[in-house]
């Protein structure tokens, strides 16, 4: 959203401001639309209200429980904005150049159609001086819920699909990583899925 255009031409300039007003929004809002300024309105207003909040922190709350007591390692206390699992933890035979996150993130997606986001070592680690690979600190998996978009129902489906994470988890092989970019690899890097010893015996 939004845009920079300049013209010498200010009969011209006039005309494309408003057009600008029917098509997209006043040029006082700095290129958003009306919708997208009254979102934001009601986010700086409701994000203090009591009942908003609890109903928020509870609801994530509830999530990471549940996953914790299925068996899922998660961090704990869970936070208000997210629920972090523990990808080391969960996928022990997975080494950290192979990024268990990104095996758990790929998971979700793949069984459930539920985006979450590695924080890990494809976020963080790296190659030394030596060129030895040096992991993160963490295996992480973050599950945020953003404000007013999940109902409780959404949440539940989330642990349906854990479930089917933990039937084959065992299975489970890591990634290796075949392009990346300079810097902030986690975003556009490209994998290619490793096959696992069990996917070998089996076929």
């Amino acid at each position: 959203m939004g845009g920079f255009f300049a013209l010498k031409d200010q009969v011209f300039a006039d005309k494309c401001r408003e057009s600008l007003i029917i098509t997209e929004g006043f040029v006082t809002y700095g290129g958003l639309s009306g919708r997208d300024m009254e979102a934001i309105a009601i986010g700086l207003e409701e994000v203090f209200d009591p009942d908003y909040l609890h109903y928020r922190i509870s609801s994530t709350a509830y999530l990471g429980n549940k996953l914790h007591e299925k068996g899922i390692p998660v961090m704990l206390p869970i936070g208000g904005h997210a629920v972090y699992v523990d990808a080391k933890r969960l996928y022990p035979n997975i080494p950290a150049d192979n990024f268990p996150g990104q095996a758990l993130a790929c998971e979700l997606y793949i069984k459930g159609g539920i985006r979450s986001c590695e924080i890990g070592s494809v976020m963080f680690g790296h190659n030394n001086e030596a060129g030895k690979f040096v992991p993160a600190a963490m295996e992480l998996v973050r599950l945020a819920i953003p404000r007013r978009v999940y109902t409780q129902s959404h949440i539940e489906y989330v642990l349906e699909v854990f479930d089917k994470i933990l039937e084959d988890k065992e299975d489970i092989s890591g990634y290796t990583i075949i392009e990346a970019p300079k810097f902030l690899r986690h975003f556009t890097t490209r994998f290619d899925k490793m096959v696992s010893e069990a996917v070998h015996i089996n076929s």
